[in-house]
């Protein structure tokens, strides 16, 4: 018994498919939209502002209202998750920011910060989702 011979498309068919794939958006030409970050792609930053204790509060404050540090802290698509003051040793701030941010973070420091404040930079990362699947597992 030989095998069935294949039944050939008509004209029409191959015209149409032809077409359908004609009619189909080309992905080359789309233009493809820049996700947001995901979760994942975000880093925290803990900032130390450390006071200048050679200056008082109110030097400090002029520093910055002069260095416009107010109105360019934190860069735009930079996120400020908490923002405490540390009697006796200043401010720490954390962010939550993508790492293209990163620079302009730093640059905003620089330029308005400092003078008023020393700083340190401690990148950090979210553990609490971690802590509470481990404790999860361990009931």
């Amino acid at each position: 018994m030989s095998p069935p011979s294949p039944v050939p498309f008509s004209r029409a068919v191959v015209t149409a498919l032809f077409c359908l794939v004609l009619a189909l958006p080309s992905h080359a030409q789309a233009p493809t939209p820049k996700p947001a970050p995901a979760a994942g792609d975000m880093l925290l930053l803990t900032i130390f502002l450390r006071h200048d204790q050679g200056k008082t509060v109110d030097e400090i404050n002029a520093h910055l209202e002069r260095t416009g540090f107010r109105k360019s802290f934190p860069p735009e698509g930079v996120e400020v998750v908490s923002w405490y003051v540390m009697m006796g040793v200043g401010q720490v701030v954390t962010l939550r920011l993508p790492p293209s941010k990163l620079r302009a973070v730093n640059l905003a420091i620089e330029k308005g910060a400092w003078g008023g404040f020393r700083t340190e930079f401690y990148p950090t990362y979210d553990y609490r989702p971690i802590w509470e699947e481990m404790r999860a597992k361990t009931r």
